[in-house]
């Protein structure tokens, strides 16, 4: 019972890790990796991998629930906190949305709100073991109160915004925020049962 409080509605419960992305996974190398913010903001940040990695890290346990029907329960990650980032940056006045940016043009939208929740980190890491090229090594976002298509793979980068616009699933019809507790929240221009992930 106390499991399925956890489950949103029309989601059922994983207990592996289905991987679902769009086009290749793209090879990366450390050595050329660079994570920027960019933006509005006054003071824009470049970091090396090396430079990412020795920033204060932070573990939180999720659970996480994709917009294709499955939830994955009790997920460790370890990362870098999204609010840890932010407190390095100066924003310039009125940003109220960022975007990521991540490998082969992919791009995901977020409030400020969202993106600055304690629970939302730039992992590197789950259930204690680095993550697979598959899953978003070298880096992934993880919004756990989100749809997991916020928790972009192969980060590169957060551009701070003033207003809102929408990324890559969002402009092929999904939901602008994606709450998984909102059935509403799965799309915003297709219809009841048309999923674009079962075309």
């Amino acid at each position: 019972m106390a499991e399925k409080l956890r489950v949103p509605p029309g989601q059922h419960v994983t207990r592996g890790f289905p991987v679902l992305h769009e086009g290749d996974v793209p090879r990366i190398e450390p050595a050329n990796w660079r994570f920027a913010v960019f933006g509005l903001v006054e003071e824009p940040l470049t970091l090396d991998y090396e430079a990412f990695r020795a920033l204060p890290h932070c573990r939180i346990e999720a659970d996480v629930h994709c917009v294709t029907g499955w939830s994955k329960l009790d997920n460790a990650w370890e990362g870098v906190a999204s609010r840890d980032l932010w407190e390095r940056v100066k924003p310039g006045a009125g940003a109220r949305f960022v975007m990521i940016h991540a490998a082969g043009g992919f791009t995901a939208n977020l409030s400020l709100d969202d993106f600055l929740q304690p629970d939302v980190l730039f992992a590197w890491s789950h259930n204690g073991v680095p993550l697979s090229p598959e899953h978003g090594w070298p880096l992934r976002l993880v919004v756990p109160r989100l749809y997991f298509w916020k928790s972009a793979k192969w980060v590169e980068g957060v551009e701070v915004m003033a207003e809102d616009r929408p990324g890559f699933w969002e402009r092929g019809g999904y939901h602008m925020r994606g709450d998984p507790w909102q059935p509403q929240n799965r799309y915003s221009h297709y219809p009841p049962g048309k999923d674009p992930w079962r075309v």
